[in-house]
């Protein structure tokens, strides 16, 4: 078997492979959460988000929208050194990004089916 012909035949079912793998995996919600932050900010972005009181009032005196809390939720990054992870009955957890370009952390109780955010400190 000529070399041209190998290459024919890898290409060949490795692109079959590929539209086999996009049929599969077409409209399905997968992500690769594989770092302990990604790990840590899926789990409490697919639980019930609840607000406290302390939370609402920073957030309206500082004029700022909970979508922007959100997105923070999604793209922050946890600081474990300010976190309390081992905390019973639920654990609070220090999320840090950026909200209107001013830096700021949020603290978050990720209980087993509510996520409270508690606080919000900007830095």
């Amino acid at each position: 078997m000529k070399l041209i012909q190998r290459i024919g035949y890898y290409l060949g079912g490795f692109s079959i492979g590929l539209i086999i793998l996009a049929f599969f995996f077409n409209g399905k919600k997968t992500s690769c959460a594989y770092g302990l932050d990604a790990r840590v900010l899926k789990n409490i972005n697919s639980k019930q988000i609840v607000y406290s009181n302390n939370f609402l009032e920073k957030i309206s005196a500082s004029k700022i929208d909970t979508s922007s809390i959100k997105l923070l939720l999604k793209k922050g990054d946890i600081n474990f050194s300010k976190s309390e992870t081992r905390r019973e009955p639920c654990g609070i957890y220090a999320v840090e990004g950026y909200i209107d370009e001013k830096e700021a952390l949020i603290s978050v109780e990720n209980c087993d089916s509510i996520a409270t955010i508690i606080n919000l400190v900007f830095e």
